[in-house]
């Protein structure tokens, strides 16, 4: 059985932090024995958008073909348009890149998992009736809860790529409740999950945790709160950075990734900014922190929350998405998005009055450990690879 995997997003040497979902679960699935290779399309930049803009300079850098982790990666380049995913779907334009670069490199494959509706799920559909090959679509979030409110096309196109998959799975409950609300059609649910073996829930001692810092540069002698994504609006940067402001000098933000907001942050005192990682240093940050944040606007099932419960780091979240379902009875320690006042209560909670105990820090470790391991998950995606073919 050989799967194309599709999506948007995938490592790369100039970006290793993009698509690290994708690449946990493709690798699981090919530790498992089953062929797989990647297919990301890169958005086309002429010069005047490369000009003017660095997202699309930064295009230009992708090869159009490599090899991360022992798997092939394909990057085929298809004409792309600001805003598309509002406007001007692009999903047709997507499967013509990806078919013309399947004949040329010849490319074979029994079954297509795509990844987000738009545009890989429309995609998706339309070359499944060219090639015959069925697929499954993986929802994971702003492809339900943000583009298809947009436009109608965006709506349709979102219809589009559910009705006529194989099988839909959600990520998280909440997603797939949604998601039949606005199609009819009700996913799987089936988190991707983390690889337990790399994110152990090992405890870190002092001298351990201090030695890290200064492996990071990172303070040795201050509250570490840490933020690992996208640095943009939606994701609560900014409601970070106000209560980063109100708390004492005992603590300190850090920033991991890269986003739209950065350049706002550069030199500001108590934020440090890291830039874009690879997933597999991630971890090292994740043990480096006193708490998690991670209060964003939106979310479907958020690996990270998942990587620093089952590495017993305390995580303070909004209550959005399918995060209620990782912490069950706990769900009470989730705050509302949009309030920096919320933010700085529960840190000075979490850490002046022991609201995350050892109990809630076990319990939430049984609960991720027992139903977000990547390698169980996987399984039941390659059954349901299997009863497709």
């Amino acid at each position: 059985m050989k799967v194309l995997f599709i999506t948007t997003a995938y490592p790369s040497d100039h970006l290793p932090g993009a698509g690290v979902f994708h690449q946990t679960q493709a690798e699981s699935i090919r530790d498992l024995g089953v062929d797989i290779e990647v297919v990301a399309p890169v958005p086309y930049s002429p010069k005047v958008l490369s000009r003017v803009s660095q997202k699309y300079k930064n295009y230009k850098k992708f090869p159009q073909g490599y090899e991360w982790n022992g798997i092939k990666i394909h990057r085929p380049r298809f004409v792309a348009i600001p805003g598309q995913l509002k406007w001007a779907q692009p999903h047709k334009r997507f499967a013509k890149a990806i078919q013309r670069y399947i004949e040329d490199q010849g490319i074979k494959f029994d079954i297509i998992h795509a990844h987000f509706a738009m545009p890989s799920g429309g995609a998706a559909a339309i070359l499944s009736n060219t090639y015959k090959k069925p697929y499954v679509l993986t929802l994971h979030g702003s492809d339900v809860n943000v583009y298809p409110q947009y436009s109608n096309s965006a709506m349709n196109a979102f219809k589009f790529a559910v009705k006529n998959a194989g099988t839909v799975t959600a990520v998280s409950g909440a997603l797939a409740d949604k998601t039949q609300k606005l199609t009819g059609v009700k996913p799987e649910v089936l988190p991707i999950g983390v690889n337990m073996e790399r994110f152990s829930g090992t405890d870190i001692s002092e001298e351990e945790k201090i030695s890290l810092r200064k492996h990071l540069n990172l303070p040795e002698d201050k509250k570490l709160l840490l933020f690992v994504g996208r640095i943009m609006n939606e994701k609560g940067i900014r409601e970070m950075v106000s209560a980063i402001e109100q708390l004492d000098d005992r603590f300190r933000l850090v920033l991991v990734g890269d986003g739209p907001l950065k350049s706002e942050l550069e030199g500001k005192e108590k934020i440090i900014l890291t830039g874009q990682v690879a997933n597999e240093r991630v971890k090292d940050y994740l043990r480096a922190a006193d708490i998690f944040l991670l209060p964003s606007y939106r979310e479907g099932m958020p690996t990270v929350i998942i990587e620093a419960l089952a590495l017993k780091v305390p995580v303070l979240s909004s209550n959005v998405g399918g995060i209620p379902e990782l912490f069950g009875e706990h769900k009470g320690l989730l705050i509302e998005p949009k309030s920096s006042e919320q933010i700085v209560n529960g840190v000075l909670e979490y850490t002046n009055k022991g609201r995350y105990g050892s109990e809630v820090i076990e319990s939430l470790f049984e609960r991720v450990t027992s139903n977000f391991d990547v390698t169980q998950n996987s399984k039941d995606l390659i059954q349901i690879y299997r009863n497709l073919l």
